[in-house]
């Protein structure tokens, strides 16, 4: 259906007027934006867009990401339009506390909002997971039903972020022609114009990452219209439209000045902008015809979602073992015995943690097709590759290994978006002190409480050789401190498996694995120790009577608080040893728990980084033994005696603490 081109300027300037109403009510945030891409979503929206609030995660609905998420009463004016359950009083809520309608869009606080974003380019990546995610699953279930599109507006300060060339290279690279993005090319950002810091060609720079690249008046409903059939024609490449537009469009005093980015318009301002575009000075107008409109939209895209389930039940009729198969990815099921599966296929030989976490992977992606798995160029390292399947490419969308190439902070965000797609849980690797070029994709992961697995390898100073640009020292406690995150750092092949059993079944956020490259032994672990005891964060590797010391540790620091342990119990001070692969899991046990593993004797803390994380547990920092400053190159054997890491200092270090 094609709107009337008087048509789309009357819904446009009723989304104008409602996001100036609601963010004059708010006192607080960016009009600009949602006045100069009306034209943009109306037509997107109401011609182009494949949505339903009948059933809003409609697997078959194409995907719409608002990656500038500082424009976000655009998306909240058009999700009222188009009958989801954002009413005017939500509106009228804007930026208040507890409102489905938050300063930014939040994924799972209000319907209709595919992702979180507001850091800017995160959404951007997002889509070109999202975009993955659809070829994938159409795929590996040869169901072309599956195959959704994604749509994504994003604005300068998007595209100046360094994550949009790295997410835009790898969209080009893989031929993601389900995905178009829509550029809002003002030309204005918060401090004035474009021109003051970049001078770049964003379409000669997606070109060159192969996009097919078109540009348009923004405010010409024809020309909109026009580019997105053209780019939603299926040309085998990532589409981006530069869509001209005016911030602010409509403000007779502020239009086209970034005196409208990121402030509400003024009492008087909004009167004369109101004036200007025909509307009326009541607050939160909505012109009936724009309701018709999106009303038409919304009725058209329900048949299509009912002759989509009608298609799709058909598929599943012809095909019911793929359908149970389809079903249980959606659900993202797990054997409800995985974790013994999982610790007899990772053995008891001693290993390096990472290459024990590589033979678990093999075994999670036979249990578990939503497993996907992908490496920052470092798989010969970080060894997540899924060798039975191959890899993700424009050629093999079947594969379930991805190629991220060295994209960190890109990789983190295409795993988000990948997630929030559904049905697939994806695990994406580096060194774990890269983790820092991702931290806002973790960080945005935990606030969406999304599936993900962040697996981090070289986890210590025992990198060694390659020196202290590559030994975390801060990074665990970094992690730690992101609300959400659990952080698991194994030390044996049961802890292992335990710790991937917790990172593929968790839904309510994402896990971070921390493991090592240096070899590990097998803990000494008591006969009918139950390995789901990990499962709880920590548990009591070695018990002692009358014990007057408790060393707690963490991944191959358990073996050293094993030797130390060791030597105080032989020269007169008797001392446990617990083992803490998970802080957060374990502190969220119950008191009962927690006072049992930890014991009434004088608690240490041994792990090979910033110390003062412990003292929540230890009280005291000089139990604390870890590591504050960078480390050495060096072979990791010198460096632990350089830096104290020997049973013998430790012991030494808990006599003197004692």
């Amino acid at each position: 259906m094609m709107v009337q081109s008087q048509d789309v300027t009357v819904v446009a300037n009723t989304i104008r007027g409602l996001s100036i109403d609601a963010i004059q009510r708010a006192n607080s945030g960016h009009p600009g934006m949602p006045m100069g891409m009306a034209e943009v979503a109306t037509v997107l929206w109401t011609e182009f867009l494949r949505w339903t609030p009948q059933a809003p995660d409609w697997a078959g609905r194409d995907r719409f990401v608002l990656s500038g998420g500082h424009g976000s009463m655009l998306l909240y004016s058009v999700l009222h339009l188009a009958g989801y359950p954002v009413d005017i009083d939500d509106l009228k809520q804007f930026r208040q506390l507890h409102s489905k309608t938050p300063g930014h869009p939040e994924f799972g606080e209000t319907v209709g909002v595919e992702t979180t974003t507001g850091p800017l380019g995160q959404g951007f990546a997002n889509a070109v997971g999202m975009a993955i995610a659809a070829e994938m699953a159409a795929a590996q279930f040869e169901n072309p039903l599956l195959r959704s599109r994604v749509f994504v507006t994003v604005g300068d300060g998007d595209l100046m972020e360094g994550i949009s060339a790295e997410a835009a290279a790898l969209a080009g690279h893989l031929q993601l022609d389900n995905l178009i993005c829509l550029f809002d090319d003002n030309q204005i950002t918060i401090e004035g114009r474009t021109e003051l810091a970049t001078s770049e060609d964003i379409a000669a720079r997606f070109q060159a990452a192969g996009w097919e690249v078109q540009s348009i008046d923004g405010h010409d409903p024809d020309a909109i219209r026009a580019a997105l059939t053209k780019a939603t024609g299926g040309s085998g490449k990532p589409q981006l439209i530069c869509c001209r537009t005016t911030i602010g469009k409509g403000s007779p005093n502020k239009a086209d000045t970034h005196g409208v980015h990121g402030a509400p318009l003024g009492t008087d301002e909004v009167t004369a902008t109101k004036a200007a575009l025909g509307l009326p000075a009541d607050e939160f107008f909505v012109d009936d015809r724009a309701r018709a409109i999106f009303q038409q939209a919304a009725d058209r895209n329900e048949q299509e979602r009912l002759r989509w389930v009608g298609e799709q039940q058909g598929w599943e009729a012809q095909n019911p073992d793929a359908a149970k198969a389809w079903q249980a990815f959606c659900d993202r099921t797990v054997p409800a015995d995985l974790l013994a599966q999982l610790v007899t296929a990772v053995g008891d030989e001693p290993a390096a943690t990472r290459a024990l976490s590589g033979k678990v992977i093999q075994k999670l992606a036979e249990l578990m097709p939503g497993l996907v798995s992908g490496s920052a160029d470092l798989d010969p390292s970080t060894k997540t590759r899924i060798k039975s399947s191959g890899s993700f490419s424009a050629a093999d969308r079947t594969g379930r290994t991805l190629h991220f190439g060295v994209r960190e902070h890109a990789m983190g965000a295409v795993m988000n978006g990948i997630s929030l797609f559904g049905g697939f849980v994806p695990a994406g690797s580096t060194f774990l002190v890269f983790a820092d070029y991702m931290r806002t994709p973790i960080r945005l992961a935990s606030l969406m409480k999304i599936p993900g697995v962040f697996v981090y390898t070289h986890d210590s100073l025992m990198v060694g050789e390659d020196g202290p640009t590559h030994q975390p020292v801060e990074h665990l406690a970094t992690l730690r401190a992101i609300p959400g995150l659990h952080v698991f750092r194994p030390a044996d092949g049961p802890e292992v498996a335990a710790a991937w059993t917790w990172a593929a079944s968790r839904r309510d956020g994402p896990v971070a694995l921390a493991l090592t490259r240096q070899g590990l032994p097998a803990l000494p672990h008591a006969d009918g120790w139950d390995p789901a005891d990990v499962l709880r964060g920590g548990y009591v590797l070695q018990d002692q009577p009358n014990a007057t010391a408790t060393i707690v540790a963490t991944g191959a620091e358990v073996g050293l608080a094993v030797a130390a342990a060791e030597q105080l119990t032989a020269g007169g001070t008797p001392t446990r040893v617990v083992s803490m692969p998970c802080l957060e899991l374990f502190l969220g046990q119950d008191d009962g728990y927690q006072k049992a593993v930890l014991g009434d004797a004088a608690i240490f803390a041994v792990e090979m980084g910033r110390p003062e994380w412990w003292c929540q547990l230890t009280g005291r920092l000089d139990r604390c033994i870890g590591h504050s400053g960078f480390g050495a190159s060096a072979p990791y054997k010198v460096l632990a005696e350089h830096f104290g890491f020997t049973p013998e200092n430790v012991a030494a270090r808990v006599r003197a603490a004692l």
